[in-house]
């Protein structure tokens, strides 16, 4: 499996178990992406992505975009595209 970075945590949130994810590439709901960082390591599936409080289907290198999570994430923590190879 190949992996390309496409952004970087800035931000989580707990209770809605949200992270807040700056886009250096673009991105898209169903992509698969793997957080990792110090003490974060795992993959999911984008399954819901907000600007705003608004729900998004696609993002744009430059944006902040929260990502629902399944588990905690920490500023700093890089995460990647994984694809196929």
């Amino acid at each position: 499996m190949a992996e390309e970075l496409v952004g970087t945590i800035t931000h989580y949130f707990p209770k809605p178990e949200v992270g807040v994810v700056k886009l250096t590439a673009d991105l898209k709901v169903g992509d698969v992406l793997h957080f990792r960082g110090h003490t974060t390591e795992f993959q999911q599936e984008i399954t819901s992505m907000q600007v705003e409080h608004e729900n998004i289907e696609t993002a744009a290198a430059g944006d902040e975009v929260a990502i629902k999570v399944d588990q905690r994430v920490r500023a700093g923590d890089e995460v990647y595209r994984v694809t196929p190879d």
